[in-house]
């Protein structure tokens, strides 16, 4: 748990606000993909960043699941640059890099294979996040999440070094979000937000701000997937983001983020997918033990049926993630996406070793259950366990 400092800005046409925040500063590292840096807007606000004399280094080779050799090799190739402040602009993968480049350009800083391995940052240059999906609300974490192809898993790094001086949520950056990422980026929200509200170390501080975010979400993630250009959903939407990276900050995740680790280490399934072929079935696990929980969360839909019992409630708002994947047309079958059957024991033997989330789940869940929720992602049931299990 950490205390979140960080500035906000927010708001349409809040780009210029952004000046006072890089004042001062004569050598910006800019943190991007390959697609962010080509719309107007980032172009607008890297104009901002040269202003006034100021060296702009951009970085704008994130991939999509970034690994700890890909930063290495970026931060290798970045030599002796003297960075004072280092600029985000993208969805989580690139607002995770932007917080690790933030501790790796300070003179005193730790190697990544040392953060890896459980050193804790102590130190970073100033740092400004803009996120451009509204999913991850790493903005809002202490967390930056690798990639660890070797074992074909993710890993965390968490430290309250990580979280950023300022944010930006400018809804306008995330118009261009093409629909199947405002999808699985909301989705991603949403596991945040039920995951953190239901987990064991879960408290008011993080209860409230789950209960904001799911209230946003669950009114706006729709709209904000089927009409792009609708400014006041957009928003709304990053402000649930930012709530679920609050709530991650004072709770943690669990069983759907433990369980999807493994679908982006072994098979690169970008993360807000494999969540939402995780949501539902994860959350008929967890049901029995967060029924009351369930029925808060089902209260906060538009068109609830209050006069449902608190185990009805939790019962049809499982119904509901369920149908919400499919009207947001997400994948619901990992065999569509190239995962064999047969890789079932060691998905869920690599999800069982993510410890540092399984203890936050509200059931205990061994191997022979983990199996079992894998396996009803696949359409047909050839695959019936092994005989040693």
């Amino acid at each position: 748990m950490a205390t979140i400092n960080s500035t906000v800005i927010v708001g349409p046409a809040s780009v210029f606000a952004l000046e006072p925040l890089v004042a001062g500063r004569r050598q910006i590292l800019l943190v991007t993909d390959a697609n962010m840096i080509k719309l107007p807007l980032v172009a607008q606000i890297r104009e901002l960043l040269a202003a006034d004399g100021r060296d702009i280094t951009v970085v704008d080779t994130v991939p999509a699941e970034p690994s700890h050799h890909d930063v290495n090799g970026i931060i290798n190739g970045l030599g002796d640059a003297d960075v004072d402040m280092v600029v985000g602009i993208g969805g989580g993968s690139v607002l995770d890099v932007a917080k690790l480049f933030s501790v790796l350009c300070h003179p005193t800083a730790p190697r990544l294979e040392a953060m890896l391995a459980g050193e804790k940052p102590q130190q970073r240059v100033a740092s400004l996040l803009i996120p451009t999906t509204a999913g991850t609300g790493s903005e809002a974490t202490p967390n930056a999440i690798l990639a660890i192809p070797e074992q074909n898993t993710k890993v965390g790094i968490i430290s309250p070094v990580l979280l950023p001086d300022y944010v930006a949520l400018l809804p306008e950056l995330t118009a261009s979000m093409p629909s199947h990422i405002a999808s699985s980026t909301g989705i991603d929200a949403l596991c945040h937000l039920i995951e953190c509200f239901t987990a064991t170390v879960a408290n008011p501080v993080s209860d409230n701000a789950a209960l904001i975010g799911l209230k946003k979400l669950l009114t706006h993630i729709e709209t904000s997937v089927n009409e792009p250009e609708n400014r006041l959903a957009r928003l709304e939407m990053l402000w649930a983001s930012w709530y679920g990276g609050v709530a991650i900050n004072h709770a943690g995740t669990h069983l759907v983020h433990a369980l999807s680790y493994p679908l982006g280490g072994k098979y690169h399934l970008p993360h807000g997918v494999a969540n939402a072929i995780l949501l539902a079935p994860c959350m008929k696990v967890i049901r029995p033990w967060a029924v009351d929980k369930f029925a808060q969360v089902w209260d906060l839909l538009p068109d609830a049926d209050h006069t449902l019992s608190a185990a009805d409630k939790s019962i049809a708002l499982v119904d509901y993630f369920s149908g919400l994947v499919k009207r947001l047309d997400l994948p619901d079958n990992l065999a569509t996406l190239g995962v064999p059957v047969t890789d079932i024991p060691e998905l869920a033997e690599a999800a069982l070793n993510v410890k540092r989330l399984m203890n936050n789940a509200p059931c205990q869940v061994n191997h022979r259950d983990v199996q079992a929720i894998y396996q009803t992602l696949f359409p047909t049931r050839e695959y019936t366990g092994s005989e040693n299990e």
